[in-house]
Order: C-alpha cells, then sequence, then structure tokens
C-alpha cells in the first residue's frame, strides 16, 4: 500500500468514525432546559470538540491498523471483488 492510500484510508476512517460518534454523549439546550437567548433548542449545550476529536482520532486508528493490516497481509485484489467480470484480465509478467 502506498503512503497516499494509507493516508486517504486513514482521513475516511477517521471522518466516517467522526460521523458516527457525533451524536453520543450529546446533550441539546432543549434537554438541559437552559436555552440560550438567540440559539435553537436542539443546539448541543456539552459540546466539547476537543475531547470528541482525541477519542475519534484513537478509535479511528485502531480500525485503520486493522485495515492497513488486512490489505497488506492478504492476497485481495479488485479482481476479487469483480463479480460482474467487468474488468480486465490480469496480465501475467
Amino acid at each position: 500500500m502506498a503512503i497516499t492510500s494509507a493516508i486517504v484510508l486513514f482521513a475516511v476512517t477517521w471522518f466516517m468514525t467522526m460521523f458516527i460518534a457525533l451524536p453520543i454523549g450529546l446533550k441539546t439546550q432543549g434537554d438541559m432546559g437552559e436555552k440560550v437567548e438567540g440559539t435553537h433548542y436542539g443546539a448541543p449545550a456539552n459540546y466539547n470538540p476537543r475531547r470528541k476529536a482525541v477519542i475519534v482520532t484513537i478509535i479511528a486508528f485502531v480500525i485503520w491498523v486493522g485495515l492497513v493490516s488486512f490489505i497488506t497481509l492478504t492476497d485481495l485484489t479488485w479482481h476479487d471483488l469483480d463479480w460482474t467480470t467487468r474488468l480486465p484480465p490480469v496480465a501475467d509478467n
């Protein structure tokens, strides 16, 4: 796996993990009963982006290591996933 592929895989893994983790533990101003003037009741009351980003980075790193290990240690290729046989045949060198 090239370094660029590894970086892109980590970025995709991080963002997917962040989107999953964003609503976890979220308390809205409506839930807390302390609405700040000019905001919506659905606005977060206890949002801590730094803490969430650190937790997501750790979890995404663990998932990323597993994915990179799977990709580099197995012989899985795109041709193994081609159920429609639309990819050109592999040239034997």
